[in-house]
């Protein structure tokens, strides 16, 4: 037995006063009912309903019973309204990790919009290029860059990542401009040491092949923003995701290298742990991340001869 649908079967069959006119209303057939609250009757051990050929009457257990039925009934339609309410004018906390330098340049803009759409919604924020464990930490939401490894969270794709090697004018006129990948062993590497192997940057050489080139190490830090603040000032060569770099190519500070080589792009995922229900308010700021960035990020626009 259902015991809702047999609630709602008597609590219409007692306001509507015949089976038939309940039926109509549900929507179901006159035998469905009936036996939805007979079935009811049996449940409680008790008959709720006098039944004649042309009467329909409520027995002393039926008048008591009633009224806490179409309670029962009112508190589930009002906490489903409240859902749904909760659905359109999301609230609550929501906790978010993301890389350091992506963060500052380009999660506050989006994270205003998202805000002012949902002003109910709390952000916590922890800007991180370590991974931290989402479960461990409470983290609703997570931004991670890269290939994914752990099956038990649910990735969505936010934007596709692209490289470019860059350096500093002054630099490549001191050390010169190297003319192909192989050329980088005899420059200074500004490496991410986030990476399994931060001095080994991978290429797709002009004839389509790729190869991997060990460069010496000048510096190596686990900010990308640092690095490429390095490559600015003249310490060296710097393989940077274009979310960092764009600006700092777009005024003339560095200037792109081997463009005519291919470096494989990752993808930036939205990531959440892998519950049964995940709260709204996760899956709306994925959404909306995802609108902000797309297949077509902006800080690429200008660049599409380094990342072609």
């Amino acid at each position: 037995m259902n015991r809702l649908e047999s609630l709602e079967s008597f609590v219409a069959v007692v306001e509507s006063g015949q089976f038939t006119i309940a039926a109509d209303r549900l929507g179901i057939g006159k035998s469905v009912i009936s036996r939805r609250v007979s079935e009811l009757e049996e449940h409680l051990g008790a008959l709720l309903l006098h039944r004649t050929t042309r009467t329909l009457s409520l027995t002393d257990a039926g008048r008591e019973f009633y009224p806490r039925a179409v309670q029962v009934l009112e508190d589930l339609d009002e906490a489903e309204q409240s859902v749904s309410r909760s659905q359109q004018d999301l609230s609550g906390r929501l906790r978010l990790a993301a890389p350091l330098s992506f963060g500052l340049f380009h999660l506050s803009n989006a994270l205003n919009g998202f805000s002012n759409q949902h002003p109910r919604v709390v952000l916590d924020i922890d800007l991180n290029d370590s991974e931290v464990d989402l479960v461990q930490e409470g983290i609703d939401l997570a931004l991670r860059i890269g290939d994914l490894d752990n099956s038990t969270m649910v990735a969505r794709p936010l934007a596709p990542i692209n490289f470019v090697l860059c350096a500093s004018p002054e630099y490549l006129q001191r050390m010169g401009t190297p003319d192909s990948a192989d050329d980088l062993a005899g420059h200074r590497g500004l490496c991410y040491s986030n990476l399994p192997e931060p001095q080994k940057w991978p290429f797709i050489d002009p004839t389509g092949r790729a190869q991997t080139v060990r460069i010496p190490l000048q510096m190596q830090a686990n900010n990308g923003q640092l690095l490429l603040d390095a490559a600015s000032a003249g310490q060296g060569i710097c393989l940077s995701p274009t979310f960092i770099a764009y600006q700092a190519i777009l005024d003339g500070r560095l200037q792109p290298i081997l463009t005519d080589y291919h470096i494989p792009p990752v993808t930036a995922y939205a990531v959440y742990p892998n519950r049964r229900f995940i709260p709204q308010r996760v899956r709306a700021l994925a959404d909306y991340l995802r609108q902000q960035f797309g297949d077509h990020p902006y800080w690429d626009e200008g660049l599409e001869y380094v990342i072609s």
